[in-house]
């Protein structure tokens, strides 16, 4: 360079630096940059700087184009006097932002964040001589040319100076870490936020009162339950009392914004006092679970047999002084740690879409889902990684959740050294770019202003933030437990401990904002009022008002079912979503064989045209759109279909363009998304999709039927048990391709048995449509009949395209789901005396064997629906046929699976005495098939032939 150029071979590669910083983005740099650059770069270049090649088109734009104000008239150029201060200062201005840098990298690492008090670690380069610089030479560098807006900073001060605030910052009962995020303007944003002290205004006397007399009812009511009644588990709170005050914030902050709900997941740490403080259901109900039998029809959700105390789920309604109100709901939780994350997120999904039509977007900021974690489960739990990752995804995405680590610092009875791989329990959310925050649980204030900048943030982006509220857990794991076998140390710092009530009472004492008698009345108010609440509930349960027995359990047959009129529809609508299904914008261009294939279904559309399966979909789909019901299809290619039979969404082959060419025939809303390659956490969604839908149509598609396993504490804990522990109505169906083709065991059993085996007092339906026309009715047929109950459905792969499994659209005019299909033949009734009972697949391999001619006295019938169990139509049936000698249930599927032990003990009562039943099925295996295809069909064709009951069928593979 030359000597007369602002920059020397010292200071050029910092310049440099900056110079590209600001071509990327004008903010990120300090004002003083900003104005060496303001015109366009072109004296940077002069002074020997260049701009990149990957840079060119993102240069940045001249100061009226800008977000940054444009310059006065004095700051246009840089004076002499003011590039000789750059060009001496450069060196120290390098070494000094490199340290403020290290402060936002590092300075997490200072903050004093444990209430028990453990040393911060410190980082080397929060030193000022790591990067070769003294406090004396960063005394002499102005801040302005580092820093903007920092708080408190004052006309004339320098680095150092703003060091010592920087200190501050970083060094209290807060630590940050940013800047593994990639969005530089998330970045650049947040740091302004800190550095500027918005997120943590001064409290007013009065507010430090209030949120002392709130920590005073949270401790409270803790204390209270843990003498009255001593010994029962609770889940105590204390240790991270300040979650509540912490909520409340997060609650009116939203209702402020105009928020009309705040949904809630949790695990049991906090749970009750999070159901009285937070969702405002009474002392008297809560205690109520603690004195004996449940109220029912109060605020907790409660079903049929129930659930726990602190598994129950709870709503109610905030109001505030200045007349906002919100509703607030705690969604109900199995003791499966981290599972309720995702429902929490469908819930807020399906609440953000008020209405049916399919203009509405989702309005992210009229529903917020909060979600507390536990510590060791955050760290440990896959289905947290799971919901991470679904939060940006178009169909999942719900404006950003707001998480919130309720710290224990110990998991049961393991130290963190021995659950997690990772210094922080909030590590694996730095892998998704979501920012996190350190708080300090025994500093209320600095843990409303952690709330106050996540909820800020969230606004702002629509994104999630991360608190990892850092407190303790005073008691075990339980209130039965003795933690100091396990953890002695811990738990002697934890018993010398004040809680954070004393602490703050302390402080605020020490501020002369109250004195300790108003403390000492704020803790007799509580009591006083526990105590009240107690009397009352004793009072009542004494005179047997209010008590509810034993508690009502639905029949294994539910009480009477509202059935649709008709799930038929007329022609000219199926024509009319025919026709739309099929049009597509001019211009647009689908790949040829696809446009070919599906070109097909406009041809000859009459009563008597045929119909494959996802054809007959497509028009189901579209008929409940018309009857202004939305339709949510999720799964895994779910848009193309696995087998490629469905193609609801289509790509312009040279434009990639998509579009739902089905969604213009109503204006319901249909939503159609493949989902991520994960099963847990996008069933979980979809459940609380459901259960927060009042009538949308929701269905999930497994790439296999067997992927659902890997969702199987979803099914186990919320789809099959739901309504009988918490009275949650859910009418989701899972579409799980079934049955053995000959290609292996993994992708051969969608595990019907394990289904079937949960069945019980109408909590779901189980049905294994074989036709199209069957599956058009029952999917018409789930939208509308009530009492809503999710539904398994056993769906095809080789039948997707079968010719013997075809209807005609005349079918879908006419008629309905039949529980129970008889045989299409029609054999004369008088002559058959062998009836075959089967279900899916297996139908079409013994109708259409080259052998059935042989066995006229054989009929075959199909049971479409399973659960229910169709006693009545199966009996119908049998009546029908006055000669029958014996009965034999027939399936593909080992002795050991499929619906043998679930048929078998129904169908007994069902079969006159007289005839004889048996079955017939491959032998019990360990793996649902064979894993050769030459095996499959020999046993394939053994079971055709002993259904029929002819020769050779003893043959064994």
């Amino acid at each position: 360079m030359m000597d007369d150029t602002l920059f020397d071979s010292f200071n050029a590669a910092y310049a440099q630096a900056m110079y590209e910083q600001f071509a990327r983005n004008p903010d990120a740099v300090p004002a003083e940059w900003r104005r060496l650059f303001a015109d366009g770069g072109s004296q940077a270049i002069a002074e020997g700087l260049f701009l990149p090649d990957q840079l060119n088109g993102h240069r940045a734009a001249p100061p009226e184009a800008s977000t940054v104000p444009a310059p006065t008239a004095p700051e246009e150029e840089i004076s002499d006097e003011s590039a000789e201060m750059l060009r001496r200062s450069l060196p120290a201005i390098s070494r000094a932002t490199a340290l403020v840098q290290a402060f936002r990298d590092h300075g997490h690492q200072l903050a004093r964040i444990d209430p028990l008090g453990t040393e911060p670690p410190g980082h080397p380069q929060l030193s000022p001589a790591f990067f070769g610089t003294s406090m004396e030479e960063l005394a002499e560098v102005p801040a302005s040319f580092i820093l903007d807006n920092l708080e408190n900073a004052g006309e004339g001060a320098s680095v150092a100076d703003a060091l010592q605030q920087l200190s501050e910052i970083y060094a209290g009962s807060i630590g940050y870490e940013f800047e593994h995020l990639d969005d530089h303007k998330k970045v650049s944003w947040l740091w302004t936020q800190v550095e500027g002290g918005t997120h943590t205004p001064s409290l007013s006397a009065q507010e430090k009162k209030e949120l002392l007399r709130r920590l005073t009812q949270v401790e409270g009511l803790e204390q209270f339950i843990h003498k009255a009644y001593l010994g029962q588990k609770r889940f105590s709170l204390e240790g991270n009392d300040t979650l509540i005050p912490m909520l409340d914030l997060a609650i009116h902050m939203s209702a402020r914004g105009g928020g009309s709900e705040v949904v809630i997941g949790a695990a049991h740490r906090g749970r009750l006092n999070v159901l009285t403080h937070t969702v405002g259901v009474s002392y008297g109900e809560l205690l109520a679970e603690f004195e004996g039998p449940s109220y029912k029809g109060g605020q907790l959700d409660i079903g049929g047999t129930g659930d726990v105390k602190y598994h129950h789920g709870g709503r109610g309604k905030r109001v505030f002084s200045q007349g906002e109100s919100i509703d607030v709901s705690l969604a109900p939780n199995p003791s499966h740690l981290e599972f309720v994350n995702p429902v929490v997120m469908g819930m807020a999904r399906a609440r953000q879409l008020d209405g049916p039509s399919k203009s509405l977007k989702p309005d992210t900021q009229s529903v917020l889902p909060i979600l507390m974690h536990g510590d060791a489960a955050f760290a440990a739990e896959g289905v947290v990684a799971e919901t991470l990752n679904m939060a940006r995804l178009e169909g999942y995405n719900v404006g950003g959740t707001i998480h919130v680590i309720v710290n224990n610092q110990v998991g049961f009875t393991t130290d963190p050294k021995d659950g997690r791989s990772t210094h922080y329990a909030s590590d694996l959310a730095k892998g998704y770019g979501i920012p996190v925050v350190h708080v300090n649980a025994d500093d209320p204030e600095a843990c409303l202003a952690a709330m106050r900048l996540a909820m800020a943030y969230r606004s702002e982006f629509g994104d999630d933030f991360v608190i990892d509220l850092l407190g303790y857990r005073r008691y075990g794991h339980n209130e039965g437990d003795e933690p100091a076998y396990t953890q002695p140390i811990l738990y002697r710092k934890i018993a010398e401990h004040p809680t954070v009530r004393a602490l703050y009472t302390e402080r605020l004492v020490g501020e002369d904002v109250l004195t300790e008698d108003d403390a000492s009345a704020y803790q007799d108010e509580v009591s006083e009022v526990l105590r009240t609440a107690q009397d009352h509930v004793r009072e009542e349960l004494a005179s047997g008002n209010g008590a509810e027995g034993e508690p009502e359990i639905e029949p294994d047959d539910p009480h009477p079912e509202v059935e649709p009129e008709s799930t038929a529809v007329a022609f000219d609508v199926l024509a009319h979503i025919n026709e739309t299904s099929l049009t597509v914008p001019e211009g647009f261009k689908p790949h040829d064989k696809l446009w070919r294939q599906l070109s097909r279904r406009a041809k000859d559309f009459s009563p008597e045209r045929s119909l494959d399966w996802g054809h007959a979909e497509s028009l189901a789909f579209g008929s409940l759109l018309i009857d202004e019901i939305p339709v949510r299809l999720t799964g895994q290619d779910a848009e193309r279909g696995t087998f490629s039979h469905r193609h609801l969404v289509l790509h312009d082959s040279e434009t990639g363009q998509e579009i739902l060419p089905l969604q213009a025939v109503a204006d319901a809303r249909l939503e159609v998304f493949n989902s991520p390659l994960t099963e847990t956490a996008v069933i979980g969604f979809e459940y609380g999709y459901s259960v927060g839908a009042d009538e949308d149509v929701v269905l999930w598609e497994a790439q296999f039927g067997d992927f659902v396993n890997v969702a199987q504490v979803m099914i186990d804990q919320f789809l099959s048990s739901g309504l009988t522990k918490w009275g949650q109505h859910s009418r989701l169906m899972l579409l799980l391709p079934h049955g053995h083709e000959g290609q292996g065991p993994e992708h051969s059993s969608a595990r019907l048995e394990r289904f079937l085996q949960l069945c019980a007092e109408g909590n779901m339906r189980v049905t294994y449509p074989t036709t199209p026309a069957q599956y058009f009715h029952m999917l018409r047929r789930q939208a509308f009949r009530r009492p809503e109950r999710p539904m398994i459905v056993m769906t095809p792969k080789s039948l997707l395209r079968h010719p013997m499994a075809t209807s005609t659209v005349q079918d879908l005019t006419e008629g309905g789901f039949q529980p129970v299909l008889r045989d299409p033949n029609e054999p004369d009734p008088d002559k058959v005396t062998r009836l075959v009972l089967c279900t899916g697949k297996i139908y079409y391999d013994i109708a259409g064997h080259d052998r059935r001619s042989e066995a006229e006295e054989v009929a075959i019938a199909r049971m479409e629906l399973l659960y229910p169990f169709p006693a009545e139509a199966l009996e119908a049936l049998l009546g029908s046929y006055p000669n029958l000698r014996e009965v034999v249930w027939t399936q593909e599927e080992p002795r050991n699976m499929g619906a043998l032990t679930y048929v078998g003990p129904r169908l007994r009562p069902v079969v006159p005495r007289e005839v004889a039943l048996s079955y017939t099925a491959r032998p019990e295996r360990a793996s649902p098939a064979e894993g050769k295809s030459r095996d499959h069909v020999k046993q394939q064709n053994r079971l055709v032939l002993e259904a029929l009951g002819l020769e050779g069928a003893s043959e064994e593979s």
